[in-house]
């Protein structure tokens, strides 16, 4: 069954918490849950961090369920065995929730957090390396499956794997453990061509975001060597439907329907609160969705 959801920092953004800080939390959930209607969200840093119950409670107070969150591993740095020990806080909010997925980004050396660093300056593993890091996720992933819960990375930029050719090598050094979070926006920003992508790694693509990006703001960030967050700022994305936007998602879901896709599909989409109401613009990214998925027979 397809499932929608939402991520909260379209209202508060979790790199740079200034933004969108006086955007009341009720008011997030009020706008997700009750007027546009997503069956879900994923993790904010608003939401209670340590109670499992309590985010499970206050999430189903405007009709969402917690889909899932972020995880920070550090197996570039770290072993997987005390990676398994750090995880145990997230691990078990996800299966108090009844979650799928676990989102895993290596975020020891990442610079997407950085308000200066430029995105260019990001971190890039040799073919070796890769393999390594590969190996050590691989056996994370399969702790995490005896748990229930199925690894989902997240290409992500100003991270080790960013671009298509490090996509195509993670999933090569990884196994079956290990499936992808396929993010659309991510992928084009990074150089690839989305559907293309997609196609190549659909049987291992455990979850999905809908991110669309504004591509003129994304070659400025590269040619004037902005920071991730500075992109953020300046509109680098934006939801499906935007007609500024880059991408079409019509083809995206058509793989899906193909493969019979069964998971969330997460409008995942930071912009700045102020310029870019969110409310509207999450609206807008649901319906074009809900609208191409029924084209597709996706739904």
């Amino acid at each position: 069954m397809i499932k929608f959801g939402t991520n909260p920092i379209a209202w508060a953004n979790d790199d740079d918490q200034t933004i969108g800080a006086d955007i009341p939390t009720q008011a997030i959930l009020h706008e997700a849950g009750e007027l546009i209607g997503f069956d879900g969200i994923e993790n904010g840093h608003r939401w209670p961090q340590d109670d499992p119950e309590a985010l499970r409670a206050l999430l189903a107070e405007y009709g969402m369920t917690f889909i899932s969150g972020w995880y920070s591993t550090e197996l570039l740095t770290r072993s997987v065995a005390e990676e398994i020990e750090a995880v145990q806080g997230h691990l078990a909010k996800l299966v108090h929730n009844g979650c799928k997925v676990c989102i895993v980004c290596e975020c020891s050396n990442t610079v997407h957090g950085s308000a200066t660093t430029p995105v260019n300056d990001r971190p890039v593993l040799t073919p070796a390396q890769m393999v390594e890091f590969g190996a050590k996720m691989e056996a994370f992933a399969a702790y995490l499956a005896q748990e229930g819960i199925t690894l989902v990375y997240h290409h992500h930029m100003g991270t080790v794997v960013e671009s298509p050719e490090e996509i195509d090598a993670f999933m090569a050094a990884t196994g079956p453990a290990t499936h992808l979070l396929f993010d659309a926006g991510h992928c084009t920003f990074g150089g690839g061509d989305p559907a293309q992508v997609l196609a190549r790694h659909i049987d291992r693509v455990g979850h999905v975001h809908a991110k669309n990006i504004r591509a003129d703001v994304t070659a400025r960030v590269r040619s004037q060597n902005l920071s991730f967050l500075q992109g953020v700022m300046a509109g680098a994305f934006t939801v499906p439907g935007d007609q500024d936007g880059a991408i079409d998602f019509q083809p995206l879901l058509r793989i899906l329907k193909q493969a019979g896709y069964d998971g969330w599909i997460v409008i995942e989409a930071e912009q700045d609160p102020h310029l870019r109401n969110p409310l509207l613009y999450q609206t807008l990214g649901l319906h074009t969705l809900k609208r191409i998925a029924r084209a597709e027979g996706l739904i």
